[in-house]
This record gives C-alpha cells, structure tokens and sequence, in this order.
C-alpha cells in the first residue's frame, strides 16, 4: 500500500509537470531547475549570472526553501522579479512539486520573462524525484563537498542536463581532486557538460550561460 501511494503522488506530479510544461512553452519562456546541497553557492552563482544576462535576456526567479526568505532577498538585488516559495508552511517539503510551481509562476508576468530559474530546495536527494515542468535541469556541486557525491547521489546527476562545479577557488586549499569529481560526474552521466566555477571570482560563469543561451536558442528555434 505505501509503495501504491508514492506512486500515485508521483503521478499526480508528473500530470501536473507535464500541464506546466505546456503552459510555460505557450507563454515563450524557457524554464531552468537548479538544484544542489545546501551551501553549494547556488544563490550567489545565481546572483553573479542574472546580472551577466541583463538586459539581454528578461529573466525571473522562483526560490525554494524550507524556511526564511534569505535567498529571495540575495537574488532581489538584481531587479529581476523573484517569487519565494517556503515549504514551512505545508510540511516543511525538502522539495517543489509541480503544482507549487504553478502557483508561484501565477504571481510573475510571463508576456515579459525569457528565461524563469528556479532555484529549487537545498537536497541532493528529493528534488530530484520530482519534475516540475522544466526545459532543463542543473546541479551545482561545491568541491568542498567531495569528490565521491555524484556516486553516492546518482539520480541528482543522472537526471541532470548540466552541472557545475563551484568554488573552484578553494581548490589550492583543499584536498580535492577536481577531475575526480568530474570524472565521478561523467561515470554517472557520460556527456553530460560540466562548468568549473567560481562564484566569488565570478571565473567559469561565461561558458555556463553560453551553454544555456543555446537551450533556449533551440526551444525557440523548435516553436517556429
């Protein structure tokens, strides 16, 4: 019976995903799913990109958390519109399901966004789980987490179109091995780009939005 239950949940999501999808692709807006561990510098990554794409491309953010609205506020700063989504408030969800997307997309004007990241809940575990009716999907990993994560968390990585690798400006202070975590990327998902960065040194950011401008090149060249 409880295995019948999770299914069903999935299921309902995976309506609800594919729904958003279609909604998403009629407004012309390409959606991205970032997600990570907590601490990854996945906000102040976000920061430092949003404000590269401007004014060229009219982004928005959705924001995931548990509690607080500390990361709303980061992003803020950049004047794109941000909507922030606390789990807290039903349960306390160490994820975003579809349908929360789908209210919290309600609150932003579409007819003037290009591209709407969603920066989803800090877990290398259930976001993965739930598609939300994304273009893409991105993991960050911080090399100070260790270079064994994407073998330890496969589905985050396996499920992933791109990742990055953060904090590369730490690496002469630690005892990592970068292109062991590459390569440990790679084992569980062969081809799949990855971006060493660095946030703070604002240093790899360049080659990621290239990358992501052709996504959404090819979405609109697909819509014509």
């Amino acid at each position: 019976m409880e295995i019948s239950v999770v299914r069903q949940v999935l299921d309902v999501n995976d309506t609800m995903s594919e729904e958003n999808r279609q909604y998403f692709t009629q407004q012309g807006v390409y959606v991205f799913n970032l997600m990570s561990s907590p601490g990854s510098g996945k906000t102040t990554l976000l920061t430092k990109i949003l404000m590269r794409l401007k004014p060229e491309i009219r982004a928005a953010v959705i924001v995931g958390d548990v509690c607080t609205t500390n990361d709303a506020d980061r992003l803020a700063v950049t004047g794109v519109p941000v909507v922030q989504i606390t789990t807290d408030d039903f349960g306390g969800d160490c994820h975003l399901a579809a349908h929360v997307i789908r209210k919290a997309a309600k609150e932003l004007d579409l007819t003037d966004i290009d591209l709407l990241i969603v920066e989803n809940i800090g877990n290398l575990v259930c976001p993965a789980e739930f598609s939300i009716g994304e273009d893409s999907k991105g993991v960050v990993l911080s090399i100070t987490e260790g270079e064994d994560k994407p073998l330890k968390y496969p589905l985050m990585f396996r499920v992933c179109d791109v990742a990055i690798l953060n904090k590369m400006d730490l690496v002469p202070y630690l005892d990592a091995d970068p292109d062991l975590a590459v390569k440990n990327m790679l084992t569980v998902h062969p081809e799949m780009p990855v971006f060493k960065t660095s946030a703070t040194k604002e240093t790899g950011l360049d080659e990621f939005i290239d990358w992501l401008k052709a996504q959404m090149a090819k979405k609109a060249q697909a819509a014509k």
